[in-house]
């Protein structure tokens, strides 16, 4: 289970420098602004808001705080604290091999970094992997007046293979623009029993920004 959160991070960096071409090219061409906050970028965003099946599967859960980040969730009863580090958080289900994640790091950024167009970036990777069937569902989503990109990846080939739900937003925290990534994963044959429980983890995010 420890090594979980180092090859999802790992899949994260990948999409990092899938992404750095991009990014390259739209800082050139629309210069090298500063910016704290995704609500320029194109896209109107849907605000989380859970259903009640995504709300009974927290029932009688308990309250994480990542205090050194200012977050925190809601998750069910039974989960349990993996780590809790200075940039990254992780949080599972019982279950073994068909467990739920909640995953969560940070990455500080440059004060110049162009978060405008990184962000758009990801979705525009996301949109074009939605349109290979990697990804089944793609929006802009606002979580606790913070605006990310929110995606779903399709069900892999084999049961055991990994399936995401991804959140990713930038924000200013303690004087830092900040990257926030936030996934909610299981395998495939486990990520059906645990999606309302992952979907309400997720829309039960608060953030200080």
């Amino acid at each position: 289970m420890k090594q979980l959160p180092v090859v999802l991070v790992l899949g994260f960096a990948l999409t990092l420098c899938n992404l750095s071409n991009k990014l390259r090219t739209a800082t050139n061409s629309k210069g090298s602004g500063k910016s704290t906050s995704s609500s320029n970028s194109s896209g109107d965003a849907e605000t989380a808001t859970p259903t009640a099946a995504q709300i009974e599967a927290l029932a009688g859960g308990q309250t994480v705080k990542w205090d050194q980040q200012g977050m925190s969730w809601t998750v069910p009863p039974q989960w349990k604290q993996v780590s809790n580090e200075s940039k990254e958080l992780v949080w599972s289900s019982p279950g073994g091999s068909d467990a739920a994640n909640l995953i969560v790091s940070i990455s500080p950024m440059d004060e110049s970094f162009p978060t405008d167009v990184s962000i758009k970036a990801f979705y525009d990777g996301a949109k074009t992997r939605q349109k290979n069937g990697e990804v089944d569902e793609l929006k802009w989503l606002e979580i606790d007046g913070l605006k990310g990109v929110q995606f779903r990846e399709a069900n892999p080939e084999k049961p055991d293979g990994f399936r995401r739900l991804q959140w990713m937003a930038y924000r200013k925290y303690a004087g830092q623009v900040q990257f926030v990534n936030l996934m909610l994963s299981s395998n495939g044959r486990g990520f059906p029993k645990h999606q309302d429980a992952m979907y309400g983890v997720l829309y039960s995010t608060k953030i200080v920004h």
